[in-house]
């Protein structure tokens, strides 16, 4: 049946659209933390943040149910559920950043986001992290550094590296010395937009940055790449999508790590825990400065079904306390992966914060050759010992590991023995 299904879906979805594994898998159900495949063989998920209070959460299934079988209208008419929802989505922002757009995905969210930083500024010019994905549509695409597109950057976007203090060219030098490079870099990319004459709009920046591989990056480098960036009259977008809803336990939002206020903020995937939810967070002032200038409206964004399932995933977040759970498990993660990194020297730094982690692999001892297809072999292992993860970073190098925010203290040594597991017999320690 799975070659079957693999054949018609080439023939109607083409080729190129991704699929993980060497063999992929056929998943016909899935609850809390675990899918099952056709066979009926169960997997832990622990890569998937769309499902973010977990699979199938009854709570949220019966809030879906119900409004879809009651109404389910566009915000052109008025509703009290995304009204409810939007007062207690921001009620987790900082004050200043008091207005919501909602919209249908993160590509939306951000594409929106760069629209209304234009609009505000009277600029074009975009700067980058060299290694980031944001979205697909023809603007995203335009400024994507992570992904193959046809499209070459924009010519009015500029990249700039993100240092990683675990880097082995990092490792004897000191931070400052290393911040101070970085912003240097961050400054000579925001003067070359002006000197071209596209000025300088935003910055975006997903502050984990988890595309780039989880590096370390030196305190203050994100303060440090808005303060230039507004300097030069650009606006601050922190991307959330998949930092943000209390995945790093210790914050709420990535970019509350840093000490930053964005002047936007997007919002994606698990808002809906699986359904088509997103938005952009901003500003009173910003809002009303885009609003009395488009007639800005979202046929599918904000509708009472959407609204009432997202309402209920904050509802669950706060009710199962898994942001606290996140931050808990996250510190038993850590000292497993050092633990785990301090017996295998192939494996660099542990990477991550709370339920979104990784490991870096390398060819040699001296961690300065990444290893792409010996993490490529980890993520096959571990699903042959039924865990789902898969890999990151600009060489493929580092094992991404996030999982549903359900999961729970009982299930986590099934996720760690599988990747220990793993990481003994392809990278065959002593």
């Amino acid at each position: 049946m799975t070659e079957s299904l693999l054949s018609r879906r080439f023939a109607t979805m083409g080729r190129h659209e991704p699929l993980f594994y060497n063999e992929p898998l056929h998943l016909v159900s899935a609850h809390g933390v675990w899918l099952t495949d056709i066979s009926g063989r169960r997997y832990l998920d622990a890569y998937n943040n769309v499902p973010h209070v977990g699979h199938c959460h009854p709570r949220i299934v019966e809030a879906l149910r119900s409004q879809a079988s009651t109404l389910n209208i566009h915000t052109r008419y008025l509703n009290e559920h995304v009204v409810d929802y939007s007062e207690e989505l921001l009620s987790r922002f900082e004050p200043s950043l008091n207005r919501v757009l909602l919209t249908n995905s993160g590509s939306e969210a951000n594409d929106l986001a760069f629209r209304m930083a234009a609009q505000h500024t009277g600029a074009r010019g975009i700067l980058v992290t060299d290694h980031s994905y944001h979205g697909n549509t023809t603007l995203l695409a335009g400024i994507t550094t992570g992904l193959r597109t046809h499209e070459p950057l924009a010519a009015h976007v500029r990249a700039f590296p993100v240092p990683d203090l675990d880097a082995a060219e990092n490792r004897d030098r000191d931070e400052q010395e290393i911040l101070q490079e970085a912003l240097e870099q961050v400054q000579r990319a925001a003067e070359e937009l002006v000197a071209a004459g596209h000025g300088v709009s935003a910055v975006i920046m997903e502050t984990l940055f988890s595309t780039e591989g989880l590096p370390r990056v030196p305190e203050g480098f994100v303060t440090g790449v808005a303060e230039t960036v507004r300097s030069a009259g650009g606006l601050v977008i922190a991307d959330e999508v998949q930092s943000g809803l209390g995945r790093l336990g210790s914050h709420f939002w990535g970019y509350q790590k840093h000490g930053l206020i964005p002047d936007l903020v997007t919002l994606g995937k698990p808002l809906g825990n699986g359904h088509p939810v997103a938005g952009v967070v901003t500003t009173g002032d910003l809002l009303e400065e885009f609003g009395s200038r488009n007639e800005y409206f979202n046929t599918f964004g904000g509708n009472p079904v959407s609204a009432a399932v997202a309402h209920e995933v904050l509802r669950v977040i706060d009710e199962e306390q898994l942001t606290q759970r996140c931050a808990q498990l996250g510190d038993l993660v850590a000292q497993r992966m050092q633990q785990l990194v301090q017996a295998h020297p192939r494996l660099g730094a542990a990477k991550g914060s709370g339920l979104f982690f990784g490991l870096s692999v390398f060819a040699d001892e001296d961690h300065r050759q990444p290893d792409g297809a010996s993490a490529k072999a980890l993520v096959e292992s571990v699903k042959e010992a039924g865990v789902l993860l898969s890999r990151i970073g600009p060489s493929g190098s580092v094992l991404k590991i996030r999982p549903p925010l359900a999961l729970s203290q009982q299930e986590l040594p099934v996720l760690l023995e599988a990747v220990e597991q793993a990481v003994g017999n392809v990278l065959q320690a002593p």
